[in-house]
């Protein structure tokens, strides 16, 4: 007979030991789940929240970080030819190796026209086809409207291209003709529709001049489109390839250019021929290669397959970028709070067992035996919920998705896929899901599971309510942690002290939950006297029974103090900056007049005509873009993008205040900036110094600074000429007009004068009094795209958190039925425990909200200090909405759980639970 089989036969020693832990574990597991399985539902309820979210979260992130621009007007392009919109700071930090930074470039950087000779004698390339792009103002025949997606009708807005351009949709002629003239025009088959035109018919077209009339000579459509419509997000008017250099104001250079392959070359093979040809001999760079900072690529990118699409939608790249950076911080922070509240309730279910679990110590039950019993409980409670939670993060993650971007929180050309390997994602964070529960219960069970079978019960009845010395340790040195992360964002500026700022919340909302006994010790040294004073007998007891239970309590007020202190940092941190940037914008405004238009801007033009009308004092156009400003943050590199606004200096003060401080704004002018006194401050800066900074193109330039001004939230951080800034702007297009109405004139008069002296010259243009405010507009993200990316995650998160704070009450509760039974028995009152638990829930939400709160206020005051000089600001409504949120959640956590024991006029036997 062979030793396996002798094996099977005799097991080893070791081998029934473990068989005799697992059937034990089996057994106890299965009848301690069905008994308990009011607290295990709390438990699992939690834990299906924290699968799902982490799941549809984590699959936003990754579609993210695979999205990019999406492929429509270069589609048949076997390769596209474009520069490379990044920029690079390269710099060696603080004892480590060199680190290179990048950030996207918002403005077009262009490149030589004499490239699509070269490129088309490659072998294997049928075509190079040069292609600019420039926006284009329409108006319908005979004044007519043109009719939007939404029925209404005015102006359109779409973007003007040569003819050679339509074979790279492709697009194809459906009617008429090609244009021939410097006058005709082809539109697309979804533009003309609109458009009610058809040709032969006249558009009035209006770029970067006065509005010109043009014969639709042909409506095109791409290849295999049999409704003749157009591109999806951008309209499309095709003029002679002569016409269309001129229209674009950028001779010598274009946009990108499309190759065209030969039958059967593809991407793979043309590319190392396109890229020799670029950098050959004579290497072909970008039309700014001179005047850009060394560090910056300067080679032409070679673009195929989906990377087509960068050259189509700047925008995409820096949206997709600030998009994936505030999703994976929504991704922590949901990983911080799921891995809280879950450590919280498993903890909590398992901490209520401490006596049954020294009973089975007492009777005989080794540890090894009573940690895998709670392990199989936690296995099995965890691995349902997991899976459930991880199969609605799907939906749940397209409903997301589906609303960023019915609410324009995306975008233009960006694209954020679904693919099938992505939802290998859910199974990944239902394993995490399983591994903090497994972990929080091994933690919970160890001290019952490592006493000896003789101290057992007395243990369990005499468990300390404080703190061990090594959760007080770690509390009271993250505390520390978080206080100085709050000193240090009061120190810096910006993004600096944002980031300082959040990193100070959650160290302090991890310090208050390793402290909780602690804090609900201290708060009940402070309110058991009121309500022993105002709550009779019920006071009395709601104050024993809270002082008593400190542990019970501290996990109680950890989620309240988690909900307030979140929800409090998201909303008080955007409205601070709102608040404060809306008042410096209201201090500025100095214009009485505005001039606005539905299209994609206002050219220089409207500026010179409005300042000519009698009557207006002073006038300026805004003219919004970008520009990159290289520094080091504690030795590392960064390099910041920050939008900035292009003024007339002579209509300043006029019209705009910035609230100049020293230096004047008379100087600003070609080679000079004005710049905000923060952010002079933090680079070291007055009147008369030198600052270098990149444009939103990537030029670089070293600008003396002419002022420094004190309203950089409203206007920015830099100030420039207009006419300076427009050379750096891919459409130098102004967002509007300010103008000032003299003293002496009729405002009534001159807005009508001003409106007729725009009629002919501007198509779509609106003059209104009292204009709004001027504000940033960011050029990556808009407002609007931050505050519904925010708005939504700050909803899914804060209801997780709501129903957390619900789960734990009500699993605490569940574990003093017992104790509520008691009380009946020795002749409390229904009235009297009620009142017991109404203090005790009064209690619980005044200490989590004034905990969450100093949680939140500690960090905000020192970030609202530093960037905007006033105290943190949180509208009323929803600093209401959040207490109202508390305290019915909490009320309702403890008082509903304990309706069964109250509502038998005789009381359940003691070992109900």
């Amino acid at each position: 007979m062979t030793v396996a089989a002798r094996t099977r036969q005799h097991p080893a020693p070791g081998q029934d030991r473990r068989r005799d832990v697992r059937r034990t574990a089996r057994f106890l597991a299965r009848r301690s789940t069905r008994f308990h399985r009011k607290a295990w539902a709390a438990v699992f309820a939690a834990l299906v929240l924290t699968s799902l979210l982490l799941g549809s979260f984590a699959l936003a992130t990754l579609s993210a970080f695979v999205g990019g621009a999406r492929v429509e007007r270069y589609a048949a392009a076997t390769a596209v030819v474009a520069a490379d919109q990044t920029a690079r700071y390269r710099a060696k930090p603080w004892g480590d190796p060199p680190t290179t930074v990048t950030q996207s470039l918002t403005e077009r950087v262009r490149i030589p026209a004499d490239a699509v000779d070269r490129l088309g004698k490659v072998p294997g390339v049928r075509a190079a086809v040069p292609d600019s792009s420039f926006p284009v103002s329409l108006a319908g025949p005979d004044g007519r409207g043109v009719r939007g997606p939404d029925g209404d009708s005015g102006t359109a807005s779409v973007y003007g291209h040569g003819w050679p351009a339509t074979a790279l949709a492709p697009f194809t002629l459906r009617a008429g003709r090609a244009p021939a003239g410097a006058r005709q025009v082809a539109v697309d088959g979804d533009l003309a529709a609109r458009a009610g035109v058809r040709p032969g018919d006249r558009l009035r077209l209006q770029m970067l001049d006065a509005p010109v009339e043009y014969v639709v000579s042909g409506i095109v459509a791409p290849k295999g489109a049999a409704d003749g419509t157009g591109l999806a997000h951008q309209g499309a008017v095709f003029f002679t390839e002569d016409e269309a250099v001129r229209l674009s104001g950028h001779p010598g250079t274009v946009d990108a250019i499309g190759v065209l392959a030969d039958d059967g070359v593809n991407a793979h093979q043309l590319l190392p021929r396109l890229r020799q040809a670029l950098d050959g001999e004579d290497p072909v760079r970008d039309s700014l290669a001179g005047s850009r900072d060394p560090q910056d690529p300067l080679r032409l990118r070679v673009l195929t397959g989906n990377g087509r699409g960068q050259a189509e939608f700047l925008d995409a790249a820096p949206g997709r970028s600030g998009l994936l950076e505030l999703l994976a911080t929504l991704c922590a922070t949901v990983l911080m709070i799921a891995v809280l509240v879950v450590a919280g309730t498993v903890s909590q279910s398992v901490h209520q067992r401490a006596r049954e679990s020294a009973l089975l110590r007492a009777v005989g039950a080794t540890p090894r035996q009573l940690r895998a019993t709670v392990g199989r409980e936690v296995t099995g409670v965890a691995t349902a919920a997991a899976v459930l939670g991880a199969t609605g993060s799907v939906p749940v993650f397209l409903t997301l998705l589906r609303m960023l971007r019915d609410r324009g929180a995306l975008p233009v050309g960006l694209d954020l896929p679904v693919l099938p390997w992505m939802f290998a994602t859910p199974v990944l964070t239902a394993v995490l899901t399983l591994l903090v529960a497994r972990v929080s219960a091994a933690l919970a069970c160890g001290r019952i599971a490592k006493i000896p079978p003789t101290r057992a019960l007395g243990e369990a009845r005499s468990e300390p309510e404080q703190p061990g010395r090594g959760r007080t340790v770690t509390g009271l040195v993250v505390l520390f942690a978080g206080l100085a992360s709050a000193g240090t964002a009061a120190l810096q500026q910006a993004e600096t002290a944002a980031m300082a700022a959040g990193s100070a919340a959650l160290a302090l909302v991890i310090a208050y939950a390793l402290l909780g006994p602690w804090i609900a010790r201290g708060a009940m040294r402070l309110l058991a006297p009121l309500a022993r004073r105002t709550g009779g007998a019920g006071g009395h007891l709601a104050a024993a029974s809270a002082t008593a239970n400190s542990r019970r309590l501290g996990a109680a007020i950890t989620p309240v103090v988690l909900v307030v202190a979140f929800v409090g940092v998201q909303l008080a941190a955007g409205a601070t900056m709102d608040h404060e940037g809306g008042a410096q914008a209201r201090e500025a405004m100095r214009a009485d007049l505005v001039v606005t238009t539905e299209q994609a801007g206002l050219p220089a033009a409207a500026t010179r005509r409005v300042a000519a009308v009698p009557g207006v004092e002073a006038a300026t156009g805004t003219l919004h873009s970008t520009v990159l400003v290289a520094r080091r943050e504690a030795g590392d590199p960064v390099l910041e993008r920050l939008p900035v606004v292009g003024v007339a200096p002579g209509a300043l003060p006029a019209t705009l205040d910035p609230g100049v401080t020293s230096g004047s704004l008379r100087d600003l002018r070609a080679g000079t900036v004005a710049v905000g006194a923060a952010r002079a401050a933090s680079l070291g800066v007055e009147v008369g110094s030198e600052v270098r900074l990149r444009y939103g193109d990537g030029v670089v330039a070293s600008l003396r600074v002419a002022a420094v001004y004190e309203r950089s939230l409203a206007i920015g951080d830099f100030l420039f000429a207009r006419d300076t800034l427009a050379h750096h702007v891919t459409t130098p297009l102004d967002t509007r007009v300010l103008a000032r109405v003299a003293p002496d004139a009729d405002p009534g008069a001159v807005r009508r004068a001003v409106r007729e002296a725009l009629s002919g010259a501007v198509l779509g243009v609106r003059v209104a009094s009292d204009p709004s405010p001027e504000h940033l507009r960011s050029e990556d993200r808009g407002m609007g795209q931050v505050l519904t990316v925010v708005a939504v995650a700050v909803g899914v998160v804060g209801g997780f958190t709501v129903i957390a704070v619900l789960s734990t009450l009500v699993l605490i509760l569940i574990g003093r039925r017992q104790e509520l039974v008691l009380l009946r028995l020795v002749g409390a009152g229904r009235g009297q425990i009620r009142r017991m638990l109404r203090i005790e829930a009064a209690i619980v939400a005044v200490t989590g909200l004034v905990v969450g709160a100093s949680a939140a206020l500690i960090p905000l005051t020192a970030f609202s200090l530093s960037v905007t000089g006033s105290p943190p600001y949180l509208p009323p409504a929803q600093a209401g909405a959040i207490v109202l949120v508390v305290v019915v959640t909490v009320t309702a956590g403890i008082l509903l759980p304990a309706r069964p024991a109250l509502r038998r006029r005789c009381p359940a036997a003691l070992n109900r639970s």
